[in-house]
């Protein structure tokens, strides 16, 4: 396994506009990374430039401290698990996974040796005469998988795994495919549109955005602490509340006001980044569905926090929770709370904001005020 590092990669298609304007980022040895973002926002470019499937425009990648930048894909000894599985339907499970050793002219006794090893990991065996075509989506990823691992590359690669497959089965394989990163300590990299997917397999999350990392941290602390608005907004289901707010005063305490009837003063954290700034000075703040209490008892009420009136827009039963959407005076707000709620379109609602649970952006540059004052 190797440590893989882009310093400063770039990637044009007509030597002018950059797709990738210039990335740095470091995958550890042994851990695995997901590439997350929208469609279009560079992420299998990147990852196809870490392969060696496309070449990079400037800049360099290395694996460990070796230049792999001008080596083909066969040189960088990468293994590849695609989304539609890249199986020969016509070869069992055994011969799918012994191909990659077979074309390189192994040891009949070495291929059977690796491949019973990689069957018995994936949980294959009992399968490994059938042919791939007559398996489910996802026997036919494990086996995909299988080819991968069978070949003992220092990095792997998973280009939206679980995209083909049926909720169940995505639930089961990436729990596999976690287990199985950890158990080989593989360095791997994962391409997803899915913050699901990346939020539970992932060690670490490099979000994307127009070809530009937004933030690269613990799933946890993206989830907590958003670098920026877009961030905040696209993880999170339903994702974070924001709410445009102006710095209504800067002493101490600063004020903010969100509407004109509702205003608050924020806590000791928040007070170091807003004292620079000047009054009126435009803000964003953010609170997830799940942090907005919906008709609490007075016993649920805390001081300080905000009560806001409203009509309920919409109310999506969920199982175990129910989401509420609802207009108030400071704007439309998603609740996430426990079911049942017993509401329906046009009911009066009363919401209650914990401040202790809100997020300060700066409207103009998007970044996360609370750290800045880390």
């Amino acid at each position: 396994m190797k440590e893989v590092r882009l310093e400063n990669v770039t990637k044009s298609y007509d030597g002018v506009t950059l797709a990738i304007p210039g990335i740095s980022l470091v995958c550890t040895r042994g851990e695995m990374l997901a590439l997350l973002g929208p469609s279009g926002c560079g992420k299998s470019t990147t990852l196809k430039m870490i392969a060696g499937i496309e070449s990079i425009s400037d800049g360099a990648i290395f694996f460990d401290d070796t230049d792999v930048s001008d080596l083909d894909t066969a040189s960088r000894n990468v293994a590849m698990v695609f989304e539609d599985y890249a199986l020969y339907p016509h070869l069992s499970v055994f011969d799918n996974i012994a191909f990659p050793l077979s074309i390189r002219g192994k040891p009949k006794a070495e291929i059977i040796e690796s491949v019973e090893r990689v069957m018995k990991l994936l949980g294959l065996r009992d399968i490994s005469g059938e042919k791939v075509q007559q398996l489910s989506g996802g026997a036919q990823q494990r086996v995909s998988i299988g080819r991968a691992l069978v070949r003992e590359p220092d990095l792997i690669m998973f280009d939206e795994p679980l995209s083909h497959l049926d909720s169940d089965q995505k639930v089961q394989l990436r729990t596999e495919i976690k287990r199985l990163q950890q158990t080989s300590k593989l360095t791997s990299v994962l391409v997803t549109h899915d913050q699901n997917e990346a939020i539970s397999m992932a060690d670490r999350i490099a979000v994307m955005d127009k070809g530009v990392l937004q933030q690269v941290d613990t799933p946890s602390a993206i989830y907590n602490q958003p670098a920026n608005i877009f961030v905040a907004s696209f993880i999170g289901e339903p994702p974070m509340n924001l709410l445009d707010a102006t710095l209504a005063s800067a002493q101490d305490p600063p004020r903010i006001r969100l509407a004109e009837h509702c205003e608050f003063a924020v806590g000791e954290q928040v007070m170091p980044p807003l004292a620079q700034r000047n009054a009126g000075a435009a803000l964003v703040i953010g609170i997830r569905p799940e942090h907005v209490l919906v008709n609490s008892s007075q016993a649920g009420v805390s001081k300080g926090m905000l009560l806001l009136d409203g009509r309920v827009y919409a109310h999506e039963p969920g199982g175990d929770s129910d989401v509420v959407t609802v207009d108030t005076d400071i704007g439309r707000i998603v609740a996430e709370a426990p079911a049942p709620l017993m509401l329906a379109a046009g009911d009066s609602v009363q919401l209650g904001l914990e401040p202790s649970h809100f997020h300060y952006f700066c409207k103009q540059t998007g970044r996360n005020l609370l750290l800045e004052a880390i």
